[in-house]
């Protein structure tokens, strides 16, 4: 499956079959280490015993979760940023694999997920995985005009960007962000709260995949 297939077909699912990961868990496990080595963090794949919801999510929506990413590394200024990055790439590299995602910024233990996975550092959120009791349902999206701009005709490399932010997971599908271009460059803002760092490293790498990282670059 093209990565653009996996962002047009990627929903958030809550409820999960008990099936094992067992026939795709190597190559996940793999494209984590990968992840790691090139955002620096430290991030655990838990299969099979993902316990770190707490009581009330335990027993409503939680309650079939069973394996999980704990997204977790070293506590630095732009750790929310990385571990959003890292992980839409490997929500998308799960798409592939034929499982489904659900990216859990709150309502979880960070001290459970950490203990359970033996993830260092800061935990952020936790990416719970598996197979779909269904294959969840397209979010309401904005307009490509509510989010972005181009100053002067914007080339098709930004359009496609957009496009393909727009389907990015943010903090309550809340869309808060922006994005302004010019002469090939791009700045991103987005709303501040306590998920503006995760949803800024997530919709960067979505808009990285629609737009093609070479032909523009990040306004600093």
């Amino acid at each position: 499956m093209p990565i653009t297939d996996a962002m047009r077909t990627r929903h958030v699912v809550r409820q999960y079959l008990d099936t094992p990961l067992d026939d795709v868990a190597a190559a996940l496990l793999a494209r984590v280490e990968e992840a790691n080595a090139s955002h620096g963090t430290d991030i655990r794949l838990l299969a099979g015993s993902a316990r770190v919801f707490g009581p009330l999510w335990g027993t409503v929506r939680a309650r079939s979760v069973r394996n999980c990413l704990v997204m977790a590394g070293p506590d630095t200024p732009d750790l929310d940023e990385r571990l959003g990055h890292a992980g839409a790439g490997l929500m998308l590299a799960a798409q592939e694999l034929g499982l489904n995602t659900w990216w859990v910024g709150g309502t979880f233990s960070k001290r459970a997920a950490a203990r359970a996975s033996g993830a260092t550092g800061r935990v952020v959120a936790v990416v719970a995985l598996g197979y779909g009791a269904t294959q969840g349902t397209a979010h309401d999206s904005k307009r490509p005009e509510e989010v972005a701009s181009y100053e002067g005709e914007p080339p098709a490399w930004f359009t496609q960007g957009v496009e393909a932010a727009l389907l990015a997971p943010t903090a309550f599908g809340k869309q808060a962000f922006t994005l302004a271009g010019r002469d090939g460059e791009v700045m991103i803002t987005c709303e501040e709260g306590d998920y503006a760092g995760q949803d800024r490293g997530i919709v960067k790498y979505f808009f990285e995949v629609g737009a093609g990282r070479d032909n523009f670059r990040w306004a600093s």
